[in-house]
């Protein structure tokens, strides 16, 4: 069975994206998936402290004792992952970003000797690797150009592109008022189906 974990970064329990992420969860299910989500603002997640205790060893998580601690076996063990987020500000919401923050504790990046002045030798490990995602946004403006969604969307691609993880959808459209996303069937059925195609895929 699939496992799938489904971030819900909007501070509104049906806000706009929560709804589509509803439907990707729907679309798991239906198709055999096992899966959680989680409403990010409901939980107790805080600020990177920029310690580098998780560099200490990959095995090491975040030393922050919070509601990550119960996630990062989680997020380890998951073969796919979905972030749903309003666009606020030119880009994904704040809770999402706490998340996506002290997801450092999952890499583990080895500094080696200078090969030149400008460029310096690494490893890089990480548990987020081969990973299929898929990402959700909602805005309120006409489209992801001027909404700032783009802004989002290119975060994603460089961070997953990063980590070694598959983008298999990304699925995003207008919707001012709270649940007014439920109107737009075609949105819906975009999300339905990627939640089958993780369920598939992952």
């Amino acid at each position: 069975m699939r496992k799938i974990i489904i971030f819900e970064g909007s501070p509104r329990k049906n806000g706009n994206s929560s709804l589509l992420a509803r439907q990707v969860a729907a679309g798991a299910k239906q198709h055999g998936a096992e899966v959680e989500s989680f409403y990010l603002h409901g939980m107790d997640i805080r600020p990177c402290s920029a310690c580098d205790a998780c560099q200490a060893s990959l095995a090491t998580d975040c030393i922050i004792e919070d509601d990550l601690q119960s996630l990062y076996p989680r997020l380890r063990s998951a073969d796919a992952l979905v972030f749903a987020s309003p666009v606020y500000w030119f880009s994904f919401s704040a809770q999402l970003k706490l998340l996506i923050d002290r997801c450092y504790a999952l890499t583990w990046i080895e500094t080696g000797s200078p090969l030149t002045e400008e460029e310096t030798s690494y490893t890089f490990t990480t548990d987020l690797a081969g990973k299929k995602t898929g990402i959700i946004l909602t805005y309120g403006d006409t489209d992801p150009f001027s909404s700032g969604a783009v802004n989002a969307l290119r975060t994603f691609q460089d961070m997953f592109r990063f980590v070694g993880a598959d983008i298999v959808d990304m699925i995003y459209g207008s919707a001012m008022a709270p649940g007014e996303v439920a109107e737009n069937h075609g949105l819906m059925q975009q999300a339905f189906t990627l939640g089958k195609r993780l369920a598939e895929t992952a």
